[in-house]
């Protein structure tokens, strides 16, 4: 007689064994992927209709029969072998074990095995549980989906490359046209245009070695972004230092671009309005402060230092509209901050729903 528990509170039910062979034998014929019971020695007691179906083989050709020599011995592979007799002498399972052959009957599949060890409840006898699952099909699914993001990997580097170019040459021509001009207005513009071409180039550049469409750590993007920007713009000719204090953190790409382009655009005004004379200490500290969901960056120098926009200038300057635009993107605020010596640029991202006091150490955050 079989014992069965039905719950952890049930009392215990007395199962004949001839009901409680015929149960167990339409469980495993119900079972959707084929599966194998053994025995201690690797026989086949009993098999599902699925495995059959599947490999196309008979019950003569499988009960009673070695795992190993099953179907022209497909499964005599020394792994499996190892792995099940670790099965039988332990307490050990297998797991997504994978198995790439080509079956007589049905051509190359990639199976997919697992197994357990079923203990009955008198003696010291036990089965083991082999499930088969095929997974040629999605094998081959994956397999196309990678080489399908390797081809938009290469048609991404292509077209960033491409990108580069066209923006470098636009840059340039706009340099020839601006030395040609006689209008001192017209060179002025072409210049600023110039310059902008050049810092949407320099945000791409750093986003595509970061790797379009992931999540970039902020600190070390901004410090290249800060470090092309010095070269190409101050380089050597005016004593001005550009740095970046920046917390730990990340952006997803499109949130990266609209804070590169902030940067840029507040540095090129600072470059352009902070420093008319040389100063010896002359510097632009971008800052980038983060208190759980919210964030703050600014940019700040020490130069003469600039009232806040009126209305109206905000309206006519294209760069300031360029920062409010991408802030709106950003679901942040623009604070203008004039000091006694310079100028700061406070571009906050605050919902301080979670910590409010974490509102007051990041609004007070230079």
């Amino acid at each position: 007689m079989l014992t069965s528990t039905l719950s952890k509170d049930a009392p215990l039910v007395d199962i004949p064994v001839g009901i409680a062979l015929a149960l167990s034998h339409a469980i495993i014929d119900t079972v959707r992927d084929p599966l194998l019971v053994l025995d201690p020695d690797q026989r086949v007691t009993a098999a599902s209709r699925s495995f059959y179906q599947i490999f196309q083989l008979a019950g003569q050709d499988v009960r009673g029969q070695l795992l190993f020599a099953i179907d022209g011995g497909q499964w005599n592979i020394p792994e499996l072998r190892e792995l099940l007799e670790t099965i039988a002498k332990d307490h050990k399972t297998i797991e997504n074990y994978e198995v790439h052959r080509e079956f007589p009957r049905i051509g190359r599949r990639i199976m997919c095995l697992n197994a357990r060890k079923v203990f009955y409840e008198k003696g010291s006898n036990f089965s083991v549980l082999l499930a088969f699952e095929d997974i040629t099909a999605r094998h081959a699914i994956e397999q196309q989906l990678q080489e399908l993001m390797r081809e938009k990997d290469m048609l991404l580097e292509e077209m960033q490359h491409r990108v580069a170019n066209s923006l470098q040459i636009i840059a340039s021509i706009l340099l020839i046209k601006a030395r040609t001009v006689q209008s001192e207005e017209t060179r002025l513009q072409l210049e600023d245009a110039h310059q902008r071409v050049l810092s949407v180039a320099a945000v791409q550049k750093h986003l595509q070695v970061s790797g379009q469409g992931s999540a970039i750590e902020i600190g070390n993007y901004l410090t290249r972004l800060c470090e092309t920007l010095a070269q190409s713009m101050i380089g050597g000719s005016r004593p001005i230092t550009l740095s970046v204090v920046a917390d730990a953190g990340k952006l997803l790409s499109h949130q990266a671009v609209s804070v590169g382009l902030i940067v840029t655009e507040s540095v090129m005004n600072a470059l352009k309005h902070a420093f008319p004379n040389d100063k010896k200490d002359a510097r632009i500290v971008v800052s980038y402060k983060i208190a759980s969901s919210d964030w703050k960056l600014t940019i700040a120098d020490n130069g003469v230092g600039k009232s806040e926009p009126t209305e109206p200038e905000k309206r006519r300057g294209l760069g300031t509209s360029l920062v409010q635009s991408l802030a709106k993107q950003l679901d942040a605020r623009v604070d203008y901050e004039p000091v006694s010596q310079g100028m700061t640029v406070s571009i906050t991202h605050a919902t301080f729903k979670a910590n409010p006091a974490k509102e007051k150490e990041l609004i007070t955050a230079p």
